[in-house]
This record gives structure tokens, C-alpha cells and sequence, in this order.
């Protein structure tokens, strides 16, 4: 690092102006970096890899748009996330989600389905969704939580994680028909649903 950017990264008003943008976001990043390890002392230590590293970049970060700060600090954290992911296993160890982690992915779900599908859905335990989802592919997992959960675009995800758009979008796709059927085929076994409603 050379001594203009160590003096920058000093200076108090940079120091105020990453907080600032790192306040609004902290919460969904840590509940993301939840999703991805399913275990909160692991999440912790990803959140704060991930601020350091945007802290070190932050004097070369540049806002092209609304909503920058947050999509460039969830591609840190995501390759952050791989580059762990790569070196070592993931502890075994889960946590209970948020109750709100659920029930937005599905509304999101329901969002897509038909009327009787939607009901369906809706009386199904957050547990049980959150289970559905740790079923997923990884990368359908990830750009299903990154839109849904998160609300970023298609453009957002395709830049968090380095993937084509129409990766994302076929992605997106994939994930949202195979947790709808996953819900779906738990609803039949428990009696929620009868056959009348179609996957």
C-alpha cells in the first residue's frame, strides 16, 4: 500500500463516510453470511474478514450508482465466503434462522406460484423452508437468497458473483422451481396439500 493511500485511509472523514455506509447494510450482511455458514460464530467471522477487506479497499471504492456500496461489499463478502469455502470445511453446526429469513424467501415464492400453490405454501413452517433451501445446489441456493432475501437485481448478482447474467437469471429460475417443488412435496406428505395442486 503505498503512503498516499495509508494517509487517506486515516483520515477521519473516510473513516465516517464507511461507517456511514456500512451501517445500513451490516444487519443484512451478517444475515447473509448466516445463510451461507448456518452458524453464527462462523457468520461473525465472516462479517468482520468482509469489513476489513472493504475497509483496506474502501479509499479506492467509487459509488457508480444508488446502492453501490452494498452490492460491492456483498462481492467481497461472497468471495470472501469461496476463498474460505476452498480452504477448509464448513462446520457441521447449525442455527435456527430468523423467522424473517423464511417467511420473505416465501412470499417471494408464493409470489410465483398460483392462488392454491400460495396457501399451500404459506402454512408451511419457516424450519421447513429453511431446510429446503439448504437442499439447493450452492449456486442455486446463492442467487436465490441474493435476489429474494436481499433484493438485489440480476445485474447485482451477476457482479457479486462473477457469473453471466443469464447465469443468475437460469440460476434464479432453477432454484426458485426446485424449492417450489421441495415445499410443495412437504405440504403432500403432511396432508396440506392434495393432489389437486399441480408442481
Amino acid at each position: 500500500m503505498t503512503p498516499v493511500a495509508c494517509e487517506r485511509m486515516a483520515e477521519p472523514a473516510l473513516k465516517e463516510r464507511f461507517e456511514a455506509d456500512l451501517e445500513p447494510v451490516l444487519g443484512s450482511l451478517y444475515g447473509a453470511a448466516l445463510r451461507y455458514l448456518r452458524n453464527h460464530a462462523d457468520a461473525e467471522d465472516l462479517v468482520q474478514q468482509t469489513v476489513m477487506r472493504a475497509w483496506r479497499g474502501y479509499d479506492r471504492f467509487e459509488p457508480t450508482r444508488e446502492g453501490a456500496f452494498k452490492a460491492w461489499i456483498f462481492t467481497i463478502l461472497h468471495n470472501t465466503w469461496i476463498s474460505n469455502h476452498r480452504r477448509k470445511t464448513r462446520r457441521v453446526e447449525e442455527v435456527s434462522a430468523d423467522r424473517d429469513d423464511g417467511s420473505s424467501l416465501l412470499e417471494s415464492v408464493g409470489e410465483a406460484a398460483v392462488s392454491a400453490e400460495t396457501s399451500v405454501l404459506a402454512s408451511i413452517p419457516s424450519e421447513e423452508v429453511k431446510g429446503a433451501l439448504e437442499e439447493l445446489n450452492e449456486d442455486f441456493r446463492t442467487a436465490v437468497l441474493l435476489c429474494d432475501v436481499e433484493g438485489f437485481s440480476y445485474q447485482e448478482i451477476a457482479e457479486i458473483t462473477g457469473v453471466p447474467i443469464g447465469t443468475v437469471m437460469s440460476r434464479i429460475h432453477r432454484g426458485r422451481k426446485a424449492l417450489q417443488e421441495k415445499l410443495l412435496g412437504y405440504a403432500r406428505e403432511h396432508g396440506i396439500a392434495g393432489a389437486e395442486v399441480s408442481s
